[in-house]
């Protein structure tokens, strides 16, 4: 109830000052606002996972790679290495149908071989007086402009067998025999798989005791078995917002059953007190 003068004026006659004591008090009493729940506080310094304590992967790469082109537009005639099989430097991995190429340097070289017979008599000529310098040096110039000519047509043939730059194996085929392609176009995606290599990252501060020829295991996934593997060089700089530096190594023997784009887990750790 309110505590009004009134009611308190009504209550002391009637003698109930007592009872109406509380009641006022109560009324004196004002409810308080809601309370507003207090922001959690932010969680100490240092609880996210280190560098050091995650996990670090590694993806096996092969030392070298590369998409052969092709610098002719022809018809592919034949692909003597299938998918996934292996090749040798210098192997022949794509012929190319050239018959129109070989066409026109057998052309080339009859013309060259009109225009040398062309100079060799003007040279007698000249000899006997009996033709002009102007007309002997234009037979020569057209000796010169055949045999160029016969060069630039051998260059050409000389694209129609895409070969090997290095062993390996044949990562992926873009191509069909009996398909024609322009200049320029994928035929092949081949690596050299001789070397698996690894690359992973770790803190920077291990610069201090991981150096090229460190040894270490990595655990692959798809075997379910560890290799060994050593550390073959550095990243040439320091991330500055993760303080971490690329490594890069290689598994150390020859092991059939790893295939590149393998991954795993690295099993190297700081030694003890770093």
């Amino acid at each position: 109830m309110k505590c009004s003068a009134l009611g308190a004026v009504v209550l002391g006659i009637l003698g109930w000052a007592a009872l109406a004591a509380p009641a006022c008090a109560a009324d004196a009493v004002k409810p308080s606002p809601p309370s507003v729940a207090a922001a959690p506080a932010p969680p100490p310094a240092g609880t996210a996972p280190s560098l050091d304590k995650r996990e670090i992967r590694a993806q096996l790469m092969p030392r070298r790679y590369t998409t052969l082109a092709a610098e002719i537009g022809a018809k592919v005639s034949r692909l003597p290495v299938a998918e996934g099989g292996r090749f040798n430097a210098g192997q022949v991995l794509v012929g190319f149908d050239c018959t129109l190429q070989q066409a026109q340097l057998n052309k080339a070289k009859a013309a060259l071989d009109a225009a040398d017979k062309t100079w060799s008599a003007n040279k007698r000529l000249a000899e006997l007086n009996s033709v002009g310098k102007v007309e002997l040096d234009v037979s020569e110039a057209e000796v010169a402009k055949n045999r160029a000519e016969v060069a630039s047509n051998q260059a050409v043939l000389s694209k129609c067998a895409a070969t090997a730059p290095f062993a390996g194996r044949v990562a992926e085929q873009k191509v069909r025999e009996q398909q024609y392609v322009q200049a320029g176009q994928a035929l092949l995606e081949i690596l050299d798989d001789s070397v698996l290599e690894l690359e992973f990252i770790v803190p920077s501060k291990w610069l201090a005791w991981v150096t090229p020829g460190t040894r270490f295991e990595v655990a692959i996934d798809e075997t379910g078995k560890t290799y060994p593997a050593k550390v073959q060089r550095m990243g040439a700089r320091v991330d500055p917002v993760s303080q971490s530096i690329k490594i890069s190594a290689a598994i150390d023997g020859r092991f059939s059953e790893l295939v590149a784009g393998m991954s795993g887990r690295v099993l190297m750790a700081p030694p003890a007190g770093r």
